[in-house]
């Protein structure tokens, strides 16, 4: 059975800064106002979108005061429930292996119990939260560090803000466990700890501590394990496209029913960028006519003062001069277009076709 796709998770906050929107709820901040959003978004194990299988929508206070005469719904519930329709869907996909993975926030106990109760159809992976008591004398964090190192891993952290990108290694060490509870099944677990050594002076060394239900007994098997965790950077690159790009916490509407419609566009929309953004990469010389409209990759050149090309260009090539509409500057060393410029250029791209629609109707165009 092989390595399947990927259900993503996680939860991020939607803030309306204020704007007199009927059905918000308090944020991270009781002086904040807005609503969360939990979508899954499924991704190849080359990191290659196919948009979301669910999503959850809700605003704290609101749902807890419609519901204080029954028990309150806990939000942690939308951990479970992601895991339950990833494990439906693994019903459908035989022939492929099914993994669910999350952040910090879905290292909860009643997740992997109910995962282990179905069976495991679909694998979990999930970022340790809790340094769990094994023993009145050993705690989680304390046993893994006694093991023996199993790998050595070596990869390219890519820079960010205040730091730049460098080279980590990481010793990497394995830990099967089991939970128990009272009057509850026992849970078996492996952990995989990678600890960054010799990191750069002055930077804090990375770790992660990943939570599976699989049996982990060789390096490949901790490479792989670590590949689809880096994997979850993903849906942040989903979410910054949904507020930075689609502008999401500008919208102006009276009810958060209507800001809930108007999501369900949005993250189609989201995912479709990403999808394409990937498709670039992993598919370069595609034609550009597969996906673009002829008018819409000529546009994209002549906005950019470039001439046409004689033959339809490649897939890759049409994405570089709409990405350079929007801020990309396509040097040597600038590596491949991110989705940020792709979406605002894609804007200017739409602009630009509405130009020309509207023209013809006002018969100033053949």
């Amino acid at each position: 059975m092989h390595s399947g796709y990927h259900r993503i998770q996680d939860t991020t906050e939607l803030d309306f800064n204020g704007k007199q929107i009927q059905g918000l709820g308090r944020l991270s901040y009781e002086a904040q106002r807005g609503m969360y959003l939990h979508p899954t978004l499924c991704m190849t194990p080359e990191r290659f979108s196919l948009g979301l299988t669910d999503c959850w929508m809700w605003a704290r206070g609101i749902r807890e005061e419609a519901d204080r005469l029954d028990l309150p719904v806990k939000e942690s519930l939308r951990w479970i429930e992601g895991y339950e329709r990833v494990a439906e869907m693994a019903a459908g996909c035989p022939d492929q292996r099914l993994v669910y993975v999350a952040d910090r926030e879905g290292d909860i106990l009643a997740l992997m119990r109910q995962a282990q109760r179905l069976g495991n159809p679909a694998d979990w992976l999930i970022r340790a939260r809790h340094n769990r008591r094994l023993s009145e004398q050993d705690k989680l964090w304390d046993r893994v560090a006694k093991q023996p190192p199993l790998a050595t891993l070596t990869f390219v952290k890519p820079r960010k803000r205040g730091e730049k990108a460098h080279q980590v290694r990481q010793a990497i060490k394995v830990l099967r466990y089991t939970l128990a509870a009272k009057n509850q099944p026992v849970v078996e677990v492996t952990l995989v700890e990678a600890k960054e050594i010799a990191q750069p002076k002055g930077c804090q060394p990375l770790v992660w501590r990943l939570l599976t239900n699989r049996r982990v007994e060789t390096a490949e098997q901790t490479e792989t394990l670590i590949d689809w965790y880096r994997c979850r950077w993903e849906i942040e690159m989903f979410f910054d496209i949904l507020k930075v790009g689609c502008q999401v916490e500008k919208l102006q509407l009276a009810a958060r029913e209507r800001i809930e419609k108007a999501l369900s566009l949005y993250l189609i929309v989201a995912g479709r960028v990403m999808h394409l953004m990937r498709l670039g990469r992993t598919c370069p010389g595609l034609p550009a006519d597969l996906i673009f409209d002829p008018l819409e990759w000529k546009s994209a050149y002549r906005l950019n003062d470039q001439p046409l090309p004689s033959e339809t260009p490649s897939l890759n090539d049409v994405l570089r001069q709409i990405a350079q509409l929007g801020g990309f500057l396509g040097r040597k060393g600038d590596g491949n277009p991110g989705a940020k410029s792709i979406w605002i250029g894609l804007g200017r791209i739409q602009d630009c076709l509405y130009g020309i629609q509207l023209a013809r109707e006002l018969g100033e165009l053949a």
